[in-house]
């Protein structure tokens, strides 16, 4: 059994999972939120067996609510320490605190200095550290999980898996931006990219619904939701995606305004003297979908676009239309496709997204089975239809554990 645990810091909650690879089945799973409050939310949760037969489940990418049992309490958790006690004592009263074999932690921003997942040492936490002026709300907090998980599991070998690793095969032309040369050598202002460990297992799992191998295909991954991006991938490689310093740019997002021409903070700033933060935090936190209509929830836009609300209307057909271009876009730097893959919240979800994102495509050979989108099928394309469009549901919990333990085998 190659049981590893995974875990996955933020800022203020803590999330993890135990995962056997060997079928991809979760033992258990839990999220701590609100960490350094009084008033702490610790939910965890242990697969409960099958009431017929007596046996646990089979292999779960996503399990029905009753194949769970889970227990939430409110109480003071100080910090992301006393967090991860807290894990322990949840696996412990499980029976599950023994034979874990790696843990696997989630860590947004690697750079150009890890580019492949990283067996963790000093070196390496330093390292992550050293990283935080790229993504200021997220490596301090995966540092920190890190350190503590190092203390509270010392003979457990660990291991970090970066968001940004999979767009390490970007080639130069599309992760160089055209500004000063100084700016790239002296600050690391360049395309990194982010949602690798999504975009990974998606794209896998697409080779094997079409049973043909990942290194002949060119596929087009799109993870669509609060955050957003789309990803050329060329026999298992990413070539080109849509995020690029941070995961500000590209598509439009739940928050994020995605693409914009840069003279607009300029623009704002002489306007109407808001700060640097200011903008930054206007970009990331009240743009997007939650900017053009004053909402991100795409379940709530899509009732109220169905209502007759204008602002609703605009929002999502600005969504699919940057969506569209995007596609356009990565079908020629492939050279062609030979599938759309479709997955998280949205993507996996919402038929009526994406049937607005594939109306008209037919100039690349893409067309939907309404009947098949309506009912979210694997395989949503048409008959006829010259590229595959598949719903793979991804899992960036199974890619983490899976690299991880390829990491720690080698």
């Amino acid at each position: 059994m190659a049981r590893v645990l995974v875990v996955n810091s933020g800022s203020s909650s803590l999330k993890y999972q135990l995962i056997d690879t060997d079928g991809a089945v979760r033992h258990a799973r839990g999220i701590v939120e609100r960490i350094g409050g009084p008033d702490a939310i610790a939910t965890h949760g242990t697969r409960a067996v099958h009431p017929r037969s007596g046996h646990q489940p089979g292999p779960d990418p996503a399990p029905a609510g009753d194949e769970w049992a889970e227990t939430s309490a409110t109480r003071p958790v100080a910090d992301h320490r006393a967090a991860l006690q807290d894990v322990v004592g949840a696996l412990r009263r499980s029976a599950l605190d023994t034979g874990i074999a790696a843990i696997g932690h989630r860590v947004v921003h690697g750079a150009d200095r890890f580019v492949a997942p990283t067996r963790i040492d000093d070196e390496v936490l330093d390292g992550i550290r050293a990283l935080s002026p790229l993504a200021p709300l997220h490596n301090p907090a995966n540092a920190t999980g890190i350190e503590v998980a190092r203390e509270l599991w010392p003979g457990v070998p660990q291991v970090a898996v970066f968001d940004t690793a999979f767009h390490a095969t970007l080639p130069a032309p599309a992760y160089r931006y055209a500004v000063p040369a100084q700016w790239y050598h002296d600050h690391h202002v360049r395309r990194y990219g982010f949602h690798g460990t999504s975009h990974a297992y998606v794209t896998r799992r697409a080779a094997q619904i079409l049973g043909r191998p990942l290194g002949e295909l060119r596929l087009i991954s799109l993870h669509l939701g609060n955050g957003a991006s789309v990803t050329a991938v060329d026999g298992g490689r990413s070539v080109e995606t849509s995020m690029g310093l941070t995961p500000l740019e590209g598509l439009v997002m739940g928050s994020r305004s995605g693409d914009i021409d840069p003279a607009v903070v300029f623009h704002i700033a002489r306007s109407t003297g808001a700060s640097m933060d200011e903008i930054d935090h206007a970009l990331n936190q009240a743009s997007g979908l939650q900017g053009l209509c004053g909402d991100n929830d795409l379940r709530n836009i899509e009732r109220r676009a169905a209502a007759g609300d204008p602002d609703a209307e605009l929002a999502l057909d600005v969504f699919c239309h940057r969506i569209r271009k995007y596609i356009g876009a990565y079908a020629v730097v492939l050279g062609g496709v030979d599938g759309i893959v479709f997955t998280a919240g949205i993507g996996e979800h919402s038929p009526a997204v994406r049937a607005r994102i594939c109306a008209g495509l037919d100039v690349l050979g893409i067309a939907l089975d309404p009947d098949a989108n309506a009912a979210t099928a694997a395989s949503v394309g048409a008959g006829d239809s010259a590229v595959s469009v598949l719903v793979v549901p991804t899992d960036e919990e199974v890619e983490i554990a899976v690299q991880t333990l390829a990491t720690i085998s080698r």
